[in-house]
C-alpha cells in the first residue's frame, strides 16, 4: 500500500510528514505563499537571500556554511516561483538520517531547527536586516532579473505572460522587478518580512523514518513564531480569451525570432478534467514526438525550436518555438492548423499512445524522489483537490483520442507575442 502524509496544525502551520525507511536522508520543505502583488513581490523575492546569509546564533555567512558541513553535509537551498496567482518561497534541506552516522543529538531535530533560525531568527541589526546583507542581495537579485532578459528564450515566455495577463496578477515575475530594489531599505524589508511571516500560508514537509509526533515536538521549538489564524490558498476559476487575439511584436537586437503563444484551456488542477488537459498538452507540444516538434520542427522545418508547457494551476497553456523572422506567418499558420488538428481528434495513436506512456513513467518517477513526492503533494495544498499519483496514472490511461478533442474546444489562443530583430519590415 502506497504511504500516506499524516498532518496536523501547528501555530497556523501545516505540517506534513511521510513516515517512510526508503531514503537515507530526510527531507525537508518548507512553503510560504504571498499572493502576486505589485508592492511587495520584490521585497518578498529577495528575502531568502537575505535569510540564507546568517541567523542569530549564526550570524557570518561563513559560520551559517560551515555548520551545514557539520551536518554531515547537509544540502540547503531554496526556489521562488509562482503557481497560479501566488508566488511561493520553497526552503529545501536534505539531511542524513542518523542511522548512517554517530551523532550525539537528532539530526532531523538539528536539520529542522536549523530550517526553524533560519526562517524566524535572521541575523539583524538594529531591530532590522544586517545592512550589507541587503546591499550584497540586492545585487544577486539584480543579475538573476537580468539574466532573464539576456536569456531571450526565458523573455520571450516571461513576456508573452505578462502581455496575456496585463490585468492579472499572474502578469508579475516570481523575482520581482529590478526598479524596486533601490526602494527597499534594511528597515522596510524586514517590516516586509516580519507581516510575510505572520499572515503567509505555511506549510512544512517531512518524509523520512520519522513519525508527526517526532515532528510536531521539534516545530513547536524551531518554529517560535507568532502567526494570524485563516493563512489558506484561495483558488480561481480559469479565465477564458476575453474575443480578439492580441498580437504584440517586439523588436530587440536578436538573430532568431522567438515566436510565443497564450492559450486559455479553461481547465485547472481541481478539475476532472486536469488529466485530459496534461495529455492534451502532451500531444500538442510537451515531447519529441508532439505535433508541434514534429509539425512545425521536422517536416515544414520552420522552427528551432517547438514545445508548449502547460500551468494547472492557472489554466495558461504556453506554446514556444524560434523562428527565423521571414517565417512569422508561415509559422503562425502550421502552429494554428496544429491546434484545429487537436479539435478535429487528428491524433494518431502513435501520439496518443506515446504522450500517454511518457506522462504515466513521468508520474511513476515520483515515487523515487522524496522531494518530488512533497511537490505532488503541495498541488492538493493549493488546489484544495488532492489527488494521488497511481490515481492520476489511471485517470491518464483512460484518456482517448474524442476526450482530447473536447478539450480541444475548450482551449482558446489568447496572445501570440513576436520578438524579433531590430531592422527588417
Amino acid at each position: 500500500m502506497e504511504p500516506k502524509f499524516e498532518r496536523s496544525t501547528l501555530k497556523h502551520i501545516r505540517l506534513h510528514v511521510l513516515p517512510t525507511d526508503r531514503f537515507k536522508t530526510f527531507a525537508i520543505s518548507v512553503y510560504i505563499g504571498r499572493q502576486l502583488e505589485e508592492d511587495n513581490v520584490t521585497g518578498t523575492a529577495l528575502t531568502p537571500f537575505i535569510l540564507r546569509r546568517g541567523t542569530a546564533s549564526l550570524p557570518e555567512t561563513k559560520q551559517f556554511r560551515e555548520h551545514l558541513d557539520d551536518l554531515y553535509g547537509a544540502g540547503f537551498g531554496f526556489d521562488i516561483y509562482k503557481r497560479g496567482d501566488y508566488q511561493i518561497v520553497q526552503l529545501k534541506m536534505d539531511i542524513i538520517n542518523d542511522r548512517f552516522v554517530k551523532s550525539a543529538d537528532s539530526l532531523l531535530k538539528q536539520g529542522l531547527g536549523f530550517v526553524g533560525e533560519t526562517l524566524t531568527r535572521p541575523a539583524t541589526e538594529n531591530g532590522h536586516f544586517r545592512q550589507k546583507y541587503v546591499d550584497a542581495e540586492k545585487q544577486t537579485l539584480q543579475k538573476r532579473i537580468e539574466s532573464i532578459v539576456n536569456d531571450k528564450i526565458r523573455y520571450a515566455a516571461e513576456r508573452c505572460l505578462e502581455e496575456m495577463c496585463s490585468n492579472e496578477p499572474y502578469r508579475l515575475h516570481p523575482l520581482g522587478k529590478i526598479e524596486d530594489l533601490a526602494e527597499l531599505s534594511a528597515a522596510s524589508l524586514f517590516e516586509q518580512y516580519q507581516n510575510w511571516l505572520r499572515t503567509s500560508p505555511m506549510d512544512i514537509y517531512v518524509v523520512g523514518n520519522t513519525t508527526l509526533a517526532e515532528v510536531e515536538g521539534i516545530v513547536k521549538q524551531a518554529f517560535d513564531i507568532d502567526r494570524d489564524a485563516g493563512a489558506a490558498y484561495v483558488t480561481s476559476v480559469p479565465r477564458g480569451a476575453s474575443g480578439e487575439v492580441k498580437t504584440i511584436v517586439e523588436r530587440l537586437d536578436v538573430n532568431q525570432g522567438k515566436l510565443n503563444m497564450g492559450l486559455r484551456t479553461n481547465v485547472s488542477y481541481k478539475d476532472d478534467l486536469y488529466p485530459v488537459a496534461l495529455m492534451y498538452n502532451g500531444v500538442l507540444g510537451g515531447y519529441p514526438h508532439s505535433k508541434l516538434f514534429t509539425n512545425v520542427r521536422e517536416k515544414a522545418s520552420l522552427a528551432y525550436y517547438a514545445s508548449s508547457r502547460f500551468d494547472g494551476h492557472k489554466g495558461i497553456l504556453t506554446i514556444q518555438s524560434g523562428i527565423e523572422m521571414a517565417n512569422y506567418e508561415k509559422a503562425v499558420d502550421i502552429i494554428r492548423k496544429q491546434l484545429k488538428a487537436m479539435e478535429d481528434g487528428d491524433i494518431t495513436d502513435i501520439e496518443w499512445g506515446q504522450t500517454r506512456a511518457m506522462i504515466s513513467n513521468q508520474l511513476r518517477e515520483i515515487q523515487d524522489s522524496a522531494f518530488e513526492m512533497i511537490s505532488f503533494d503541495f498541488n492538493a495544498i493549493l488546489s484544495g483537490k488532492e489527488r494521488t499519483v497511481p490515481g492520476l496514472i489511471e485517470a491518464i490511461e483512460k484518456v482517448d483520442i474524442p476526450a482530447i478533442a473536447e478539450v480541444a474546444k475548450r482551449v482558446q489562443l489568447d496572445t501570440i507575442y513576436f520578438l524579433r530583430d531590430q531592422k527588417g519590415e
